[in-house]
């Protein structure tokens, strides 16, 4: 209940963020129910629906890791009075997140249902019903059971991430020291898919339930993507303070250290997040170039949106947050005379900066998939 009292009175930004965070999960909850769909109608064919789950682990992934960064930044806007007259401490903050998220995570859950069985035919009287009976049903009934738990999915680790997040968010933050760790995944990513080459007759087949030529990619490759893809976001924070430290390098003025500065100060929190969109964008570039994005189909459409509006929206939230701790020390550089234009300048710096840094990367990530997949 006092989640909810929480989210009613929460700023149109905060509601904001919980109707992207609902809208994720939703889009999750709908290709699980389309897996499910079309398992039920094949029950033969019960690896490649197996992996039809599996491969909706990526837009969870993504979803989950926008539900960190939404619980994060909600605590930032709650009565601490209020909350601490409730006997509500900061012991008991990671609980009121996680029920926070759960909150928007079961309503994006109950519409993807309802958008799901409408389109089914099995609801009835409304624009638009029946309108995907083929690819949403197949014959096949629905288990509601089945159902239900895997629409239970998506928002259960988003709680269980907000709540593991917003617990260790008052830990000390050195500077990031990723980059050796992250580059030696990228190699070993690089090397495994190398190793896996082309697949013999029969094998490797199905592993990617989309149109060719993704459909017949070695199962040694796609571990090396995803080797890949987190080396890239473990890299990240420490490209993001090294970014930093560049700009405020050397003589640099008010403006460059500014920049420099708050940038190193903020690598890690909107490093990773800044990565997985890297990666998002490069997984999206080299799906282009092998000639798959336009035959993706909708669900693999509804997946690849998903999966880049969680991304944004990550980095959207981290920004506005950090942007909100920054207010004290701006008001106090703006008592001390700091023109605004200043200030205005610096952050713009800050984002052309990372975006000198993570455009090419994300260029480079896509190549590395590339030469992955075609060795």
């Amino acid at each position: 209940m006092l989640a909810l009292r929480l989210a009613r009175g929460s700023d149109p930004a905060a509601l904001a963020r919980r109707l992207l965070l609902a809208g994720a999960t939703a889009g999750v909850g709908f290709l699980l129910l389309a897996a499910l769909a079309r398992a039920a109608a094949h029950p033969e064919d019960g690896r490649l629906a197996a992996l039809r789950l599996l491969w909706c682990v990526v837009p969870l992934a993504f979803t989950a890791q926008l539900a960190v960064a939404v619980a994060r930044a909600d605590p930032a806007g709650w009565p601490r009075s209020g909350l601490d007259a409730a006997g509500l401490g900061r012991a008991r903050l990671p609980v009121l997140a996680a029920l926070s998220t759960a909150v928007a995570g079961l309503v994006g859950s109950a519409l993807a249902l309802l958008v799901f069985l409408h389109l089914r035919g099995d609801l009835s009287g409304l624009p638009f019903d029946g309108a995907a009976v083929g690819p949403l049903n197949g014959g096949g009934s629905l288990p509601l059971g089945a159902a239900l738990t895997l629409l239970a999915v998506a928002p259960a680790t988003a709680a269980g991430a907000s709540a593991l997040a917003v617990r260790g968010a008052a830990a000390p933050m050195p500077a990031p020291a990723g980059l050796p760790w992250g580059t030696a995944m990228i190699a070993g990513g690089l090397a495994l898919g190398v190793l896996a080459g082309e697949p013999a007759a029969g094998e490797g087949e199905g592993w990617l339930p989309l149109p060719a030529p993704l459909d017949t990619v070695p199962f040694g490759v796609v571990g090396g993507w995803l080797l890949i893809g987190i080396g890239v976001v473990l890299t990240a924070p420490a490209l993001s303070y090294l970014c930093g430290r560049a700009l405020a390098f050397g003589q640099p003025s008010a403006v460059r250290l500014l920049a420099g500065r708050g940038l190193a100060d903020e690598a890690r929190r909107l490093g990773r997040p800044v990565g997985a969109l890297t990666v998002a964008v490069a997984a999206v570039l080299a799906a282009e170039r092998l000639g798959a994005l336009g035959a993706f189909g909708f669900f693999g459409g509804l997946g690849t949106a998903v999966v880049l509006v969680a991304a944004a929206g990550t980095v959207a939230t981290v920004a506005e947050q950090l942007r909100a701790e920054r207010r004290e020390a701006v008001a106090s550089l703006v008592k001390v005379g700091t023109p605004r234009r200043a200030l205005r300048a610096a952050a713009a710096l800050r984002g052309a900066a990372l975006a000198a840094v993570f455009g090419p990367l994300a260029w480079c990530t896509a190549d590395l998939l590339l030469l992955a997949a075609r060795a």
